[in-house]
């Protein structure tokens, strides 16, 4: 009896014991991570990444016009408006297909669609072309923040992509591009100290990726003025923050990171020592190993803002390739890049007019770290 009394006991405690569930390895935490495969830009996908530019530079319709109507001439096909970036639905997004293409064609001399890249860059990047494109800017006075500060930004990294560049095609159409470099320089310069407090969001107006593009070509050109410029005004805006809310991103219709962009701006206008103080401060989870940041997944890649996510992805890649000294980051900048680059060749224009100049500079940032 007394057998069978403890018997019954110990089963009434075993069933009153709480059961610790089972937790599933996540894809994209930094705990428990699942491994992935090496993610590399070879030559075949090159090849296939260089076909989005090539589909949509010189592609005039459709298009998403920026263009503020002062008086009745300034009503005009984008095409006249803007002879070298009238393509891939707007503005900024035929700067980075621009930029796209020249990435790939010094990554990859045998690229098999380079002799149709240059003949299309030589058409549009003449400096007739690029005077009228200047021209815009003061057609009236509210064409002059046209593209602020998302396609100043991408201009500039175009430019520098080309001055980096040993080849003298490329080297004239730098020299093609340098009037209207030399005017976003000035406007950089002109408009930051007028911007009391920085724009963090998730798209285009985001004040730390207009930066940091903006900070690479400054150095890579020798423009002092615009490299103290950005520095300073970085400093003002982010040497103060702290403990980012990651956790509330993303946004809907985010492809940007406001977190990961400011981090992005500060590791290049701090030193090491201070920008390893700052950034564990900022973001500590990150350092930590404690982050769970997981890719955006989009359920409709047809819809032009809801496909902004996996910009996100590659922009979220980019960023972290760059945090040398963070043992998790690498892995969670693979798990992003792996999450979409399959997926934006699907056919539909919404991503394809953009995404390949995304997952390329994530690619350009992974062989550089």
């Amino acid at each position: 009896m007394r057998a069978l009394a403890l018997l019954l006991l110990l089963l009434l405690i075993a069933c009153q014991a709480p059961v610790e569930p089972i937790k599933p390895k996540v894809k994209g935490t930094v705990k428990g991570t699942v491994p992935i495969k090496k993610i590399i830009l070879d030559l075949d996908q090159a090849n296939q990444l260089a076909q989005l530019p090539l589909g949509c530079i010189q592609q005039p319709l459709p298009y998403k016009s920026g263009v503020v109507i002062a008086k009745e001439e300034d009503l005009a096909m984008p095409i006249v408006h803007h002879p070298a970036f009238y393509g891939c639905f707007d503005w900024h997004s035929a700067v980075h297909g621009h930029w796209s293409l020249v990435y790939l064609m010094k990554q990859f001399p045998n690229l098999k669609a380079a002799p149709q890249a240059r003949q299309m860059l030589d058409e549009n990047l003449t400096s007739e072309n690029i005077a009228i494109e200047l021209a815009y800017f003061s057609m009236n006075k509210q064409s002059s923040s046209f593209e602020r500060t998302y396609g100043w930004a991408w201009l500039l990294k175009l430019a520098e992509e080309l001055k980096s560049w040993d080849d003298p095609q490329g080297q004239q159409w730098y020299q093609n591009l340098k009037p209207l470099t030399d005017y976003i320089s000035t406007a950089y310069q002109t408009y930051l100290p007028k911007l009391v407090y920085p724009i963090r969001v998730g798209e285009h107006s985001n004040t730390g990726f207009g930066l940091s593009f903006a900070y690479d070509y400054a150095v890579t050109v020798g423009d002092k003025a615009l490299a103290a410029s950005i520095r300073e005004n970085a400093l003002r805006f982010f040497s103060k923050d702290m403990d980012c809310p990651i956790s509330w991103e993303p946004s809907g219709y985010d492809f940007l990171s406001p977190c990961l962009q400011e981090m992005d701006i500060m590791r290049k206008v701090l030193d090491e020592e201070e920008f390893g103080n700052w950034s564990r401060q900022f973001l500590p989870e990150l350092f930590a190993g404690q982050l769970d940041l997981r890719p955006g997944e989009i359920r409709d890649r047809s819809d032009g803002k809801l496909v902004h996510l996996d910009g996100l992805n590659f922009s979220r890649a980019w960023c972290l390739y760059t945090l040398s000294d963070c043992v998790p980051c690498r892995e969670l900048a693979d798990t992003h890049l792996d999450f979409s680059l399959s997926k934006i060749t699907d056919g539909d224009y919404a991503g394809q007019h953009w995404l390949a100049s995304f997952a390329l500079y994530a690619f350009k940032c992974q062989n550089n770290n």
